[in-house]
């Protein structure tokens, strides 16, 4: 038996797959699922879900969103959703040091706040470029 995973942002659905185990960006840190998981519902942070189909890893990057485990099923509600295919390493790290330094600049707190959620978007497009090349 298997996790059957969806992913459903806004305007599509971005996954729709069979795995062996999915680790989730959870709002209290990383959560690891495996079949046979008891119930769960969860707050998703800006992240990388890393997905295991024989025995091989595949990111996505989330932004933000919420997450129900039941009977080996996992729905995904995210605002957003990227595939790791998609992500040029050297340009996403071109992007995060950008993003480190508009928030470095920053001054007002609607600019900080912007600011720190294209760092972390961009932090985890570099995180699953990694992971996808690695």
């Amino acid at each position: 038996m298997t996790l059957n995973i969806r992913v459903i942002a806004p305007d599509k659905t971005v996954w729709d797959a069979s795995a062996e185990e999915i680790v989730l960006p959870s709002s209290t840190g990383q959560l690891g699922i495996l079949k046979g998981h008891i119930p769960l519902l969860t707050a998703l942070d800006i992240g990388v879900m890393r997905v295991r189909i024989d025995k091989e890893w595949q990111p996505i990057i989330l932004l933000g969103g919420f997450a129900e485990v039941k009977n080996n099923n996992i729905t995904i509600l995210v605002n957003g959703a990227e595939k790791a295919s998609d992500i040029d390493l050297n340009i996403a790290q071109n992007n995060l040091e950008q993003a480190i330094s508009i928030l470095a600049d920053a001054k007002t707190s609607k600019e900080k706040i912007e600011a720190t959620q294209n760092v972390r978007k961009a932090r985890a497009r570099v995180q699953a470029a990694i992971v996808l090349n690695s």
